[in-house]
């Protein structure tokens, strides 16, 4: 199979993903902006998760194209960062509908913990195609701190989530905004 083809399907899952979680969204029942205001945690929850798939998608574009060739442990890793990324919509909604209660936001970290870790494990079984250390990704992603500091912060919000909601909700919204510039080391060794 070619990176293509494994492109264009993951792609296809992304969109369905997107899909479901905006047709989650009920419409108010009236016609008052008292009724529209009701829904602020589910709006605010979808937008949130919305960036988070945006930024999957954008960086899984970049990483794809590094790969020399596709394996079939690049495959069942792909498969297992989309498993992850297609249970965002439920966790989003359980958070959202529940106003940010404590276990919902402590499963939509453990959702996006486990999102993250599959990304990890993916981008090393790209490297590990390629077969060496000395990959453009390997030389691209370096050590990834900013990926272990995503992976941390997932982490420690789960607990606080218990403790405080709104502080694992900021650490997620923390988590966003690192990746929400696209990120150019990839493309920056791509271009070399």
């Amino acid at each position: 199979m070619g990176k293509g083809r494994l492109e264009a399907f993951s792609d296809g899952v992304i969109a369905i993903i997107i899909t479901i979680m905006v047709l989650e969204m009920k419409v108010p029942h009236g016609d008052a902006i008292g009724d529209l205001l009701k829904l602020w945690p589910v709006f605010l929850s979808y937008v949130l998760s919305f960036m988070f798939i945006g930024i999957y998608w954008n960086n899984h574009h970049h990483l794809l194209q590094t790969a020399g060739h596709v394996t079939a442990g690049l495959l069942w890793a792909n498969l297992h960062l989309l498993f992850w990324l297609s249970l965002i919509p439920f966790s989003t909604g359980w958070m959202g509908e529940n106003h940010f209660a404590s276990l919902p936001t402590a499963v939509y970290g453990f959702n996006m913990l486990m999102a993250g870790l599959a990304y990890t494990i993916l981008s090393r079984m790209i490297i590990v195609a390629d077969g060496c250390s000395d990959s453009t990704l390997a030389r691209a992603i370096g050590n990834d701190r900013k990926g272990v500091l995503s992976l941390v912060l997932y982490a420690v919000a789960i607990p606080l989530a218990f403790v405080q909601s709104w502080i694992a909700g900021c650490l997620f919204v923390t988590v966003s905004i690192m990746w929400l510039i696209p990120d150019r080391r990839i493309a920056r060794v791509l271009s070399e």
